[in-house]
């Protein structure tokens, strides 16, 4: 029997995930043509596809897969990208998640770069270690996307490795391909550095408004 995931809302002061739902297909799909050069390596749906995109998504979230969410800006009250929860890992006693991943990340060309990322993941991170008590969160991104693993790399995460032609690449003419994969973690007795780095630039941006890094895309 699949794990069922609780779909909890997470709210910060930049950014609050909404689990994905169909309401949220128009602003999407103004997001995701913002600008399509930002996603090389990202499985970001044309504005066309939305639909599609959203019904794969809860098809994967039925199935107890992931959870997926909409990042909604708190500035606008717009839907500006995605994120998700992915694969849980149950405990051997079957009794709650060892692990997640977060991925299929991806936001709208002006909602990069302001802090939304960074507050995103510090939500989901959050959530994730003091709600669900995993022992491990993974992040996995094309090895050639060297924006997405600054990113990553600015939360805390470690370097582990790269699983050579570990999955489907979403780079534009690579249909049927596989890629390189580039894997990252944080453990439970990581996570406290971890959350105070990600609370020190949250609180930064809300402060000073500098950028919160390289844009983000992963998946």
């Amino acid at each position: 029997m699949p794990f069922m995931f609780e779909v909890p809302l997470l709210e910060g002061d930049l950014v609050r995930l909404e689990p994905l739902g169909h309401h949220h297909a128009k602003d999407l799909a103004v997001a995701a043509e913002e600008d399509r050069d930002s996603y090389q390596f990202t499985w970001v749906p044309a504005a066309h596809n939305v639909g599609d995109y959203i019904d794969a998504q809860l098809a994967r979230a039925a199935a107890g897969q992931m959870i997926p969410y909409a990042q909604v800006s708190k500035a606008s009250g717009r839907a500006v990208g995605a994120t998700a929860y992915w694969e849980p890992r149950v405990w051997p006693t079957g009794n709650g998640l060892c692990a997640v991943e977060v991925g299929f990340t991806w936001l709208a060309a002006s909602s990069q770069g302001i802090g939304l990322n960074t507050e995103a993941k510090y939500l989901l991170f959050r959530h994730a270690f003091e709600k669900w008590g995993v022992e491990r969160l993974d992040l996995k991104t094309d090895a050639r996307n060297t924006r997405s693993r600054s990113a990553i790399e600015k939360t805390g995460a470690r370097f582990e490795g790269v699983l050579r032609s570990f999955s489907r690449s979403w780079a534009s003419g690579e249909d049927g391909r596989l890629r390189d994969s580039a894997v990252y973690a944080i453990l439970a007795s990581e996570w406290p550095s971890c959350r105070t780095r990600l609370e020190l630039q949250i609180a930064r941006m809300l402060t000073h408004g500098k950028p919160d890094g390289p844009r983000p895309t992963s998946r």
